[in-house]
């Protein structure tokens, strides 16, 4: 059960092998999960398994992507591509 916290597709630059997926936060999955689309066929493409239930995700305007924990001391996580 992933217990979905959104949905968001992405549509930035930063990770361009990743525009047109979905990103759903996963609050009992405790997983950030990224969809891919073929046509009318949808499949998860990657689980991002995190220690704490994922609330939101959201595509910044430089195309990170922000990631908000949802526990006590929850964190507000940006993620970029690395140098």
């Amino acid at each position: 059960t992933i217990a979905p916290g959104g949905l968001m597709f992405y549509t930035g630059a930063q990770f361009p092998e990743w525009r047109g997926s979905a990103f759903i936060p996963g609050l009992r999955s405790r997983a950030l999960i990224r969809i891919t689309f073929d046509g009318d066929k949808a499949e998860e493409a990657e689980r991002y398994e995190m220690k704490n239930r994922i609330r939101e995700i959201e595509q910044g305007p430089d195309g990170a992507l922000w990631v908000l924990e949802d526990n006590d001391g929850g964190r507000l996580l940006k993620l970029t591509k690395r140098k």
